[in-house]
């Protein structure tokens, strides 16, 4: 197609969209994208002078930072010195024989996916993501955790990874196995469906009843566009929630000792060997 042809082909398309919601416009989800992550890294490693790294097998997503911060006072997070972000900082750590790199406070759909696009870029093998989250439905006296298996897309970010949809889901063939590995451990998980919002302060009542009715256990901010991100791009992405309050409706957003971190490492460090353990089956099969 000449590039005319293209040019006529595009105003179509916009010209068709002038009525419809702005973020279903003009969205060609099999295209590749201009502008690259590792396109981004690479300028940033030249601006501030850094090596190019491989970060760890297992990285993390710790909107909260009290895993981060846990680390930190224990002496076991260690800087990624080159780590080229223009907007975060990454730590690194070692437990039961496991690499992880961690990146705290990234909160919220849009954040948390432009970090996935970025630590793919370096190499990561696993990405985990583990969110505070509001309780819809009790499914235990909190705090607790939730394996989110699929999360429902009122948020903005999905929608340029994926067709629209109600909900984006959890690779099986990841989740099946990390289940079966906490519940061998004897880590009580829940496992269920969570609500991804772009606006806490915004869940009203309407929200929840419908949230409810549709079987949601719980309110978080990455879930969707992360599990979005995944399937588009073919990468392994987990999503935890760490329930700790009801909406702010009584005195809660108590996570335990440590703030929930020493539970939290628990949890992703037997969800990260086998989540590792079922992407290398996985990787073996299809060869």
């Amino acid at each position: 197609m000449d590039q005319s042809a293209r040019f006529e082909e595009i105003w179509t398309v916009l010209e068709q969209a002038q009525n419809r919601t702005p973020i279903l416009n003009a969205k060609d989800h099999a295209a590749p994208s201009v502008f690259l992550a590792r396109n981004m890294l690479r300028e940033a490693r030249r601006q501030k002078q850094l090596s190019d790294i491989t970060v760890a097998p297992v990285c993390i997503l710790d909107p909260d930072g009290d895993l981060l911060a846990q680390l930190q006072r224990s002496g076991e997070a260690r800087s990624c010195e080159h780590w080229a972000c223009y907007h975060t900082a990454m730590f690194e750590f070692e437990r039961n024989g496991i690499r992880f790199c961690i990146i705290g406070g990234a909160v919220g759909a849009a954040f948390s996916v432009l970090l996935a696009e970025q630590v793919f870029a370096c190499g990561c093998e696993l990405l985990i993501s583990i969110s505070s989250a509001g309780q819809i439905i009790a499914s235990a006296a909190a705090p607790y955790f939730i394996l989110i298996e699929r999360a429902l897309r009122d948020e903005g970010t999905s929608y340029h990874y994926l067709p629209p949809a109600r909900y984006a889901a959890a690779d099986v063939a990841l989740i099946q196995p990390v289940l079966a590995a906490l519940l061998g451990a004897h880590r009580h998980v829940h496992i269920g469906a969570s609500w991804t919002t772009d606006a806490p302060f915004r869940e009203t009542e309407l929200a929840v009843a419908a949230a409810k009715a549709e079987n949601i256990l719980a309110v978080e901010m990455e879930a969707a566009a992360l599990y979005a991100f995944a399937k588009a791009c073919g990468k392994p992405v987990l999503c935890f929630a760490q329930v700790t309050n009801q909406l702010g409706q009584i005195g809660d957003f108590e996570k335990g000792e440590a703030n929930g971190a020493h539970d939290a490492l628990d949890v992703i460090t037997i969800a990260a060997r086998a989540g590792l353990a079922a992407r290398a089956g996985l990787t073996a099969a299809a060869r």
